[in-house]
């Protein structure tokens, strides 16, 4: 039996900004754990910034070598056991999910069956929709035609406070797409309700995020004030604050997150709350890489999940993936693997060529 964690760098094909800043290249985290001839592999969503959760992969590599990683030895828990003994550990969510999400492959592998299929409720595939980071008029409008033409079935734009003007030429150039917005937590309620009221006239499918992460009430209040549906994105990080969302009425439509929230279990019990609550549910993603990615794809082809989410293949950022088998996209839709567990077929020559660093757990 063996637990590793690789850390990987991997160049972005260009820049992708937003409020937090301009990201060049992922820094990400593999884990590896194999036994009795399956070999498992997850990722973890942390990178080199501290993350809204106050993670990075300093702090995600020291809880999986501490008491996180310790429940691996000997015969591998279920993700639920795991899930349950790891409650005495406060916080590190993005690594408690990197392991419980290593499990659920495990186990998908151990069962010959695909890791959708396991889960359940899956319709086959996850409709796909693209993010695009801030950027010039001109720029934007070649993307979006860009994503149009590939099938993408939702385009969300990265905005700020200058989001009226941005929204406006993207409206006027395309006035009948399926249109949403993600301002990451840029506007304050207070010196901003005017110019969120003014977003309406848009007929935004949403708009991400507006308020501060830890902000409900305002949320709840600025829910009354417009008549764009609100999706919270940070503010829901765990299944107690999806049900204070939905209590508050302070969203509509809830980006779920497995990476962020502690993994699949979580990431599906959100979901159930949200769509029995009369909210619509969509995957989103953190720039992961094909590893990554399976496991939000396979999340994303849920039937509870309504809406598409942020499933773009990953030629949309990377040159070079970690796997072989990347995903393709027809018709907007992406699906998973048809393998056991996530199915990803492992570039193992590229994985050792982009590794800054490897630990042995055991």
């Amino acid at each position: 039996m063996s637990f590793r964690v690789s850390l990987v760098k991997m160049p972005l094909l260009s820049a992708f900004s937003n409020r937090s800043g301009t990201v060049l290249a992922r820094s990400a985290l593999i884990l590896q754990l194999t036994h009795d001839g399956a070999e498992a592999y997850s990722e973890c969503v942390t990178d080199e910034a501290v993350s809204s959760t106050g993670e990075d992969n300093v702090t995600a590599v020291r809880a999986i070598k501490g008491a996180l990683g310790e429940w691996l030895r000997g015969e591998p828990p279920s993700p639920e056991d795991f899930i349950a003994a790891s409650r005495g550990v406060k916080g590190h969510r993005m690594a408690k999910a990197a392991i419980e999400m290593l499990l659920w492959d495990y186990v998908a592998k151990v069962k010959g069956l695909p890791i959708d299929r396991l889960l359940g409720q899956s319709r086959g595939y996850a409709e796909a929709g693209i993010a695009l980071g801030l950027g010039g008029g001109v720029e934007t409008r070649s993307m979006i035609e860009g994503a149009l033409k590939r099938g993408y079935k939702r385009i969300k734009v990265k905005v700020d406070r200058k989001a009226f003007e941005r929204l406006k030429r993207v409206r006027e150039a395309f006035p009948e797409i399926p249109l949403s917005a993600d301002a990451n937590g840029c506007f304050e309620l207070r010196r901003d309700l005017a110019a969120l009221k003014r977003l309406d006239r848009f007929e935004l499918q949403y708009l991400e995020q507006p308020l501060g992460h830890a902000d409900l009430l305002g949320h709840s209040r600025l829910a009354k004030e417009i008549s764009t549906p609100i999706c919270l994105d940070e503010s829901v990080t765990t299944i107690e604050g999806a049900k204070e969302a939905l209590r508050l009425k302070a969203a509509r439509v809830i980006n779920v997150k497995p990476g962020r929230v502690g993994g699949l279990s979580v990431a599906i019990e959100i979901a159930r709350i949200a769509r029995n609550g009369g909210a619509h549910v969509w995957v989103g993603g953190m720039l992961e890489t094909g590893v990554g990615r399976a496991f939000n794809v396979a999340l994303a082809s849920q039937k509870r999940v309504d809406y598409p989410g942020d499933t773009s293949p990953n030629d949309r950022y990377f040159q070079r993936d970690l796997v072989k088998n990347p995903f393709a996209m027809e018709d907007g839709q992406v699906k998973p693997n048809p393998g056991s567990g996530i199915g990803v077929d492992l570039d193992r020559d590229f994985l050792a060529s982009v590794t800054r660093r490897t630990w042995k757990i055991f």
